[in-house]
């Protein structure tokens, strides 16, 4: 049985149950969660594994109230969606429900930019539901490779990397955050073993339109089969990436995660 999994982003038991019975009654599993802000403790990572199961067919972000304009919960969702698509695919079916003012279109973060945004009270949510889930799901195609590790203890690791051809060198900056390690490896899991860096720099500066992000690079070769990974401290509003350049014309991709 297909299902479709809930976080409600506050205990509103009342938005709970009455959303869960909506998408029941047309014939989907249903299963959902209370989210909780504690970053430190990464609880974001709480439902991942359930959203990779494989009869999980969209993941439903219900606000009931002004919840998405807290940066805490926005910068955990961001985090989450990009680990689901990284194992789902590229724009894995997702739907974000607001109980209060629709949020903007600039202020939607990157990894949530392909979901639908219907209010909490629209008449329509069980049908678009049914919509999304009643076709196979196929990933749309990017231009990079993106993943998330966070483990209490030992830190919040981004992963980056090409879809495609290779990228000669890799570099990540972030804005309102900090780097504190990096590494390169096999994609999928972070570089513990000892590994030699090709021209490794720290604390560039790279300004683009209002934003400066400090950044780590190397210049190791980075394929399909391999990442550039960093640990990052605090909670950066946005990351700029890409392959590792001295040209100013080079090719980046910015992710806003808040």
């Amino acid at each position: 049985m297909k299902k479709v999994f809930i976080s409600i982003l506050s205990k509103n038991e009342e938005t709970a149950q009455k959303l869960m019975q909506n998408i029941a009654t047309y014939g989907l599993g249903v299963d959902g969660h209370f989210w909780s802000d504690n970053l430190e403790k990464m609880d974001w990572m709480g439902p991942r594994e359930i959203l990779l199961d494989k009869d999980v067919a969209m993941w439903i972000i219900a606000a009931p109230g002004d919840e998405l304009s807290a940066p805490d919960t926005v910068f955990g969702l961001s985090l989450l969606s990009i680990t689901v698509q990284a194992a789902r695919g590229h724009g894995f079916p997702t739907m974000v429900l607001h109980g209060g003012a629709a949020p903007k279109e600039e202020d939607i973060p990157t990894p949530l930019k392909h979901a639908q945004v219907l209010p909490l009270s629209s008449a329509t949510v069980g049908a678009k539901v049914v919509a999304a889930t009643s076709k196979p799901f196929k990933p749309a195609e990017a231009d990079y490779r993106m993943d998330v590790h966070g483990i209490a203890g030992i830190g919040l690791w981004f992963e980056v990397g090409p879809a495609n051809g290779p990228w000669q060198g890799a570099m990540l900056g972030v804005s309102e955050g900090d780097i504190d390690a990096h590494g390169v490896g096999p994609k999928g899991r972070l570089p513990m073993d000892k590994m030699i860096l090709n021209y490794p720099m720290k604390g560039l500066k790279i300004n683009l339109g209002d934003k400066e992000y400090t950044a780590w690079a190397v210049k190791n070769p980075v394929d399909v089969e391999t990442s550039y990974f960093l640990r990052v401290r605090e909670t950066p509003d946005s990351l700029l990436f890409g392959s590792f350049s001295e040209e100013d014309d080079a090719e980046v991709f910015v992710a806003k995660l808040r």
